[in-house]
């Protein structure tokens, strides 16, 4: 039992103890919380480094935080930007893809057209080239025909000409025909190089002997008589021969044969006073005028020896030329005379020419002095003219005296 003033609690009245119990919870709870301030205050004084922390974390996180939001703008700006450049990207694949293949279209259409053109021109080409085949082919046999045509008529010539090679080997089988043929060759050297009045064909001579040809030179050297010979058989035996006993045979027949033939001509045809000092002997065949000059040198230095120059067709023309040129140069020197002549009258005459030239030139000179005093006068005579033609009479004054001209009946 309690007693609280004047009122007295019992113990076991359920309300004292209710309140007994909420006063010892209540004592609990107090002592608790002061348990728990104390504690916190600990727990404060522990935790306040920790705070700071948390404190500096919430800004770091804050921040982490800002810097997500700005990473997630630039995360967008970056996908809005690849959006747009790939959008962008997109339209220029699709434009370019769409340029190429225009220009793969105007490409295929071009090379198309070149194709069809290189065709038509291949085709072209080919109907030309088989058009020009056949034509050459045409003209090809044309001219074969034409040549079979020419072989033809060479045959026929070759035959005319195999008989007419016979005919020559009878010529020169005979000696006289063989004469005839080297004079008639001579001849017709001879009329082709020389003047017809620079020389005498046949020209007998003082002493009876007559030359194929003589060509009239002036003195010196005079007279040149020509003669022609035609050694055919031993040039022929020796061409012909087989051993060497033959071809010494006829090396021996040949140099006879040209040696008499040297001989005569230096005693039939070279006169002192008539005729030069040297001959001719004309050889109508380059061949064995060739073996002379290579197998037979001591026969040329024979007839050097007597004054017999040996020529064939070729040199004799090219000597005949050369007397020509003598011939030409000594009818120079006779008409010198009457060049002189012709070339003082000449001189004279251009001595008129000038004297009358310079009087012709006094007459010009005074006719073009007239022609410049004409000149003048007209020219005066015209100023003179044109100031009549601009006088104005009405600028006169009929009252002024002075300008007045009075007439007289005198006059």
């Amino acid at each position: 039992m309690i007693t609280i003033g004047e009122t007295v609690y019992q113990l076991d009245d359920p309300l004292v103890m209710a309140a007994l119990a909420a006063g010892a919870v209540v004592l609990l709870i107090l002592l608790l919380v002061i348990l728990a301030l104390r504690a916190a205050a600990r727990t404060a004084r522990a935790t306040e480094p920790l705070a700071q922390q948390l404190g500096h974390l919430g800004q770091n996180v804050q921040s982490l935080a800002n810097g997500q939001e700005g990473l997630r703008s630039s995360i967008q700006m970056v996908s809005d930007t690849a959006t747009s450049g790939q959008t962008q990207l997109a339209q220029m694949v699709e434009q370019r893809l769409a340029g190429v293949q225009q220009q793969m279209q105007d490409r295929l259409a071009d090379n198309a057209m070149r194709s069809q053109r290189a065709l038509t021109e291949m085709q072209e080409r080919m109907r030309e080239t088989l058009h020009g085949s056949s034509k050459q082919t045409a003209t090809s046999l044309t001219a074969l025909q034409e040549r079979l045509s020419a072989i033809d008529k060479a045959q026929d010539n070759i035959t005319k000409l195999s008989g007419d090679v016979l005919s020559l080997q009878d010529i020169l089988s005979n000696k006289q025909t063989r004469g005839a043929f080297g004079e008639i060759q001579l001849t017709d050297i001879v009329t082709k190089a020389m003047p017809s009045d620079s020389y005498s064909l046949q020209a007998t001579l003082s002493n009876g002997r007559r030359a194929d040809c003589l060509i009239h030179l002036p003195n010196p050297p005079g007279p040149i008589a020509i003669d022609s010979k035609f050694p055919l058989e031993a040039y022929e035996a020796l061409r012909n021969a087989k051993s060497d006993h033959e071809v010494n045979e006829a090396a021996k027949f040949l140099r006879t044969s040209v040696k008499k033939h040297i001989r005569d001509i230096s005693e039939k045809y070279i006169l002192d006073g008539e005729t030069a000092d040297g001959a001719l002997m004309f050889l109508p065949s380059e061949a064995v005028y060739a073996e002379l000059h290579a197998n037979f040198p001591e026969l040329v230095r024979e007839g050097f020896a007597q004054k017999v120059w040996i020529v064939s067709p070729t040199t004799c023309m090219a000597t005949l030329n050369t007397m020509r040129a003598i011939l030409k140069d000594a009818r120079m020197r006779e008409q010198a005379g009457a060049i002189r002549k012709m070339l003082g009258q000449l001189h004279r005459d251009v001595e008129l020419v000038l004297e009358r030239a310079g009087k012709l030139e006094t007459h010009f000179d005074q006719a073009r002095r007239d022609v410049e005093g004409i000149s003048t006068a007209a020219e005066r005579a015209g100023k003179r003219a044109a100031k009549l033609d601009n006088f104005d009479f009405e600028e006169l004054a009929p009252e002024d005296p002075v300008n007045v001209v009075k007439l007289g009946k005198d006059g």
